[in-house]
């Protein structure tokens, strides 16, 4: 289980509101809480006590509670099949009583508040735990409910709230695998066979769940249980998978979270920072919760501010429930002096839609003469690759705003807009939010944008990193401003419109708001980032950066799809060729992604001594225990190289195909300027910063990715540059004239920690030396540094202590780094890029010992980032000044890849060279290393 921060990620919590309350209400029904005014509080106060508690055990910053729409006209479920939940009675009285109690104590917590139609609260969940996921973060799942183990994975785990009491049972991807031996996703298919009596899932008549479990152990899915019915060897079973095959199928579909609702909020925006403790005295002593409130006025203190959650999601407002107006003047009262938030007036701005070609041109001729010009783009899509330009807007001046349709209502077509817009937006300094969308989808459609940029929410995410960095959240933060939801326009789920549906006079106000707002925050965003002594680093490197992503975005790489069936095809080969070295070495056939089928192979028929446990008890086969296994048995070792081929080949070799854009032929990765907080860009759909490179097998995906016909692929990667980077931050003299005489800094570390000539280092030594030299700068621990070594904690220490003494300089250093940080609140870069680090005088040792590991790291990953950024600007603006052909598609890690023809391979080498060690000056020589081929396995 994952709690507070891990490295750069976040750890989103989401609540299933329903089913706690449920399980609240049922808790006390035999002894119901009744408070002197004859209500009801029993759901109300056992969900408190449960969230007091996960908030009291845990550093949490991003959470959600969400809820089911009571009283709604269904959900897709219910058009799937009439009588899904018809024959469940309807909730206790006294508990949809407590529903609003739960909203206002949660919202006086300053925790948002979701609610969805045509969905569940678990489709909610489902759909904010994925894209929490794919962009790094962990999320904790609080629910009873079963149904979420089919969400679990490495990154997503569930708290299940105990049998008795406020604590919380944790379910992790692990122990899921350890009870039913299957994997999540096919926990929906285990679901499907059982049915569900409460839902009115109907499931197969003769299968409980051990069965179900068994059957898809065996046969992987409903699908080809299905097909292979007649082969199933218990007659109930097989019985009722021949007559109700339809049902098994129907109840799939049924039990399946949806995972891609439009929620109408950014997980990132789901915060949880100042509690309104007068509002909570209040509700607590209204509902008599006199025990709760010592409680609380200890955790948030005795001099707890009124929050302005309250205000900020009021209904519809990005996926948050609301108050209805009479209950916001009720509660008025308790919240303290506030400025009223503001939201769009039609009366107090100038917003229109230009609908002829008079009024363009007139448009175009006022947006010449403005200096400064903010622009944003409504399309059919959030995937600039597959949008279809819809309309434009544009301020100049606040409360300013024109829309543009694409086309006309006149006719006026596309191509003769953008031509009428040209040259305003040629030679305006442009401003917006997510400009990168903004230039991708005008390029798709004929109009290259030049010139100056400020993005707000690049501006934003220098400023303050972690915290959300979309326009409604800047509206809400910077202008006390709620901007009008995208749901009031094209509503949700599967109703939802496209853009070019809605009527223009709605779409106008929505799309000239966006681009007013980001207008407005231009100079406060500008203030600001003087004031913290970035603005250089936005104006040379950020905003020109935009550019440079959009540009390898818009031209992609070649993925060849034939190399990518051979490779699959031969993996499938390898694992069929795997198993049966693995069937034959165990004695028997079992299920080998079963942990517990391998598990009783391990321990109970071969005998091998137990490494670890679960949290259930059971003999642990993760992946550090195998290794350490396979020095003893043969079995081990396959289990670790089959988990290796089955990750390789349903990750990364068969998803990538279906990702080949089919006009370009091409995969168009997003990056991601705006995610990490170290400064490193990121990658997603697909997200090629995660390929594996260390196996001979992983680096073989590379040999599908493929130039230009007739061109070749250049790979230019920077050499050991965090190495060099804390050696020029450091000062060290040693390792500064290490990199100086160009030796092998591994052998050098070796020589001095383990006090022998150069020449006398031995493999082994070079290899402890490496693992300390990488190690130390994350803050590696003696016992961290024992297993990636696998020796004694004793011995890892010494080594550790041993460095020390050989480069006082790096200690001293990355000391000073951990002082910074407790005086300052942050570390930075060598450019002054920031992080802050607020757990790092935290009372928690684990929480304060990864606040330290940032503070000692991020300098040098941030001052990576930054130099490889600044490379790449260099880099793009001196191909096109010299006017090449040759063009940068990919930025990963150190490294960047480029495709060039022939002629021009030897100028964009020496080119490459030249801008990348040239980028951020040390005071060690910067190495760059550069390869040329026919595929990017042969280049890198």
């Amino acid at each position: 289980m994952v709690s507070g921060k891990n490295g750069d990620g976040k750890v989103l919590y989401l609540l299933d509101a329903m089913a706690l309350a449920y399980r609240a209400h049922f808790v006390f029904i035999s002894r119901p809480l009744v408070n002197s005014k004859g209500q009801n509080t029993s759901a109300a106060y056992g969900f408190t006590t449960a969230l007091l508690r996960l908030i009291e055990e845990h550093d949490i910053d991003h959470i959600a509670v969400v809820f089911d729409v009571m009283g709604a006209g269904g959900t897709f479920r219910d058009e799937l099949y009439e009588a899904y939940k018809a024959h469940r009675d309807p909730p206790p009285e006294e508990l949809l009583a407590n529903l609003p109690l739960i909203k206002e104590i949660v919202r006086a917590m300053d925790i948002p508040v979701i609610e969805r139609e045509g969905v569940e609260a678990d489709d909610v969940i489902g759909t904010l735990a994925r894209r929490a996921e794919a962009d790094g973060a962990h999320v904790v799942i609080v629910s009873p409910d079963k149904d979420f183990q089919q969400l679990l994975s490495e990154a997503v785990s569930i708290y299940r709230p105990a049998h008795r009491g406020e604590s919380f049972d944790p379910i992790t991807l692990e122990s899921f695998r350890e009870k039913y031996g299957l994997e999540p996703h096919q926990f929906i298919d285990m679901l499907a066979l059982m049915g569900d009596a409460s839902d009115n899932v109907p499931g197969v008549p003769g299968i409980g769940e051990k069965t179900a479990m068994k059957l898809i152990q065996e046969y992987g899915s409903v699908e080809n249980l299905v097909e292979h019915a007649a082969e199933v060897s218990g007659k109930r079973a097989r019985e009722g998978l021949l007559a109700h095959a339809e049902d098994a199928l129907l109840s799939k579909r049924l039990v399946t979270i949806k995972t891609d609702v439009d929620v109408g909020i950014d997980w990132e925006a789901l915060h949880r920072k100042r509690p309104n403790l007068a509002r909570l005295r209040a509700l607590f002593r209204e509902l008599e919760f006199n025990t709760l409130l010592p409680r609380v006025e200890a955790m948030f203190g005795e001099d707890g501010k009124a929050g302005t959650q309250g205000d900020l999601f009021d209904a519809g407002e990005e996926g948050h429930a609301g108050r209805s107006p009479a209950e916001e003047e009720d509660l008025a009262f308790d919240f303290g002096p506030y400025e009223q938030v503001r939201a769009h007036d039609a009366g107090a701005v100038d917003y229109a839609v230009v609908r002829d070609r008079k009024a363009l041109d007139d448009l175009a001729r006022t947006l010449a003469a403005q200096p400064v010009l903010s622009l944003d783009t409504e399309t059919t899509s959030t995937e600039a690759m597959y949008a279809s330009l819809v309309g434009l807007s544009f301020s100049w001046a606040p409360g300013q705003g024109r829309y543009v349709p694409t086309p006309m209502p006149d006719g006026t077509p596309t191509e003769a807009v953008l031509d009428a817009l040209r040259k305003p937006l040629q030679q305006a300094h442009k401003v917006g939010q997510n400009l990168k969308y903004d230039l991708l989808v005008l390029a798709r459609h004929g109009l290259r944008i030049e010139g100056p940029l400020f993005d707000t929410m690049v501006a934003h995410y220098l400023i303050a990193p972690e915290d959300p960095h979309g326009l409604d959240a800047l509206a809400r933060r910077y202008l006390n401003y709620r901007m009008i939801p995208i749901s009031d326009l094209i509503g949700t789920g599967k109703n939802q419109l496209s853009m070019r549906d809605v009527p223009l006079d709605v779409v106008g106000p929505y799309a000239c708001e966006d681009a007013d707002v980001a207008l407005q925050l231009v100079e406060i965003l500008r203030a600001q980032l003087a004031e913290h002594e970035l603005t250089a680093i936005a104006e040379e490197m950020e905003f020109p950066l935009i550019y440079v992503l959009a540009d390898m975005e818009l031209t992609g790489i070649r993925v060849d799809p034939d190399v990518l069936g051979e490779i699959s095809a031969q993996l499938e080969r390898e694992l069929a060729e795997l198993e049966a070295q693995i069937y034959e070495v165990a004695g028997e056939r079992f299920n080998i992604g079963s942990t517990q089928q391998l598990g009783e192979i391990l321990f109970e028929r071969l005998g091998l001594r137990v490494v670890a446990k679960t949290a259930t008890g059971r003999p642990s086969t993760k992946e550090r225990v195998l290794e350490e296994l396979a020095t003893e048995h043969p079995l081990p070792g396959l289990i670790l190289d089959w988990r290796q081929l089955a990750k390789l080949k349903s990750t990364y070799v068969d998803s990538l195909a279906a990702l080949i854009h089919p006009e370009t032929g091409r995969v168009h990765t997003t990056f991601n300027q705006t995610v990490t907080a170290t400064g490193r860009l990121s990658s997603s759909n697909p997200n090629l910063q995660n390929i594996p490179v260390r196996t001979e097998r992983g680096r073989e995906i590379r040999r599908a990715f493929v130039p230009e016909p007739g061109w070749r692929l250049v790979s230019a990667d920077y050499a050991q540059i965090e190495l060099r980077i804390l050696a020029s931050l450091s000062g060290d003299e040693a390792l500064i004239a290490a990199f100086r005489r160009g030796e092998d800094i591994h052998t050098a570390t070796a020589a001095r920690v383990f006090g022998v000539p150069p020449g006398e280092v031995t493999r082994e030594q070079r290899r402890k030396a490496k693992e300390v030299n990488y190690g130390i700068p994350y803050g590696v621990s003696a016992f961290g540094l024992a297993q990636r070594l696998r020796i004694p904690v004793k011995e890892a220490q010494e080594l550790i202590n041993q460095y020390q003494r050989s480069f006082p300089g790096v200690t001293r250093y990355l000391a000073e780094q951990v002082e910074k940080a407790r005086r300052l609140g942050y570390v930075e870069t060598k450019l002054g890029r920031r992080r802050y680090v607020p757990d790092i005088n935290a009372r928690n040792r684990n929480v304060r010992s990864a606040a330290e590991r940032i503070a000692v790291n991020m300098p040098m990953q941030g001052t990576q980032a930054d130099m490889i950024k600044l490379a790449m600007v260099r880099i793009h603006r001196r191909l096109h000044r010299e006017g090449r052909r040759s063009r940068m598609l990919l930025q990963v890690h150190d490294e960047l890849l480029f495709e060039a023809p022939p002629e021009e391979v030897e100028a964009l080498c020496a080119l490459v060279r030249e801008e990348m060690t040239a980028a951020l000056p040390l005071d060690v020589p910067i190495e760059v290393d550069i390869g040329v081929g026919d595929n990017w396995l042969d280049a890198h």
